[in-house]
């Protein structure tokens, strides 16, 4: 990866194993869709009241060229994100499912200009 991914974590410990699986994800994508030219990630946990629990949530902002600006910002609805591994695949699962839409979506244009 040439350009490096600014990771922050706030109202919890770091993780190395988030980091890892983390830095794996990006990894993954930019295999899948090339380059990536920024990419900031913050997981944070913020105060809530004990009888709601506390649940991740996992903010993405990533570009790559030609498919633009994508961002993910998890408001933590999801009870299962009380597990920051499945809030981070989570986030990663949207960050794909946009850049295929953006991909998929370039391609039939430029098909539209060969014809």
């Amino acid at each position: 990866m040439q350009v490096p991914v600014q990771l922050s974590f706030h109202g919890c410990d770091h993780s190395d194993a988030a980091e890892t699986e983390i830095q794996a994800y990006v990894a993954k994508i930019e295999d899948h869709y090339g380059r990536i030219t920024s990419c900031r990630i913050v997981v944070e946990l913020p105060h809530k009241s004990q009888s709601q629990g506390k649940l991740f949530h996992i903010n993405i902002d990533m570009s790559l060229p030609g498919s633009g600006h994508l961002l993910h910002n998890d408001h933590g609805t999801d009870p299962a994100h009380e597990d920051i591994h499945i809030a981070v695949r989570d986030a990663f699962a949207a960050i794909e499912s946009q850049l295929k839409k953006v991909v998929g979506k370039r391609r039939h244009e430029e098909r539209q200009v060969a014809s």
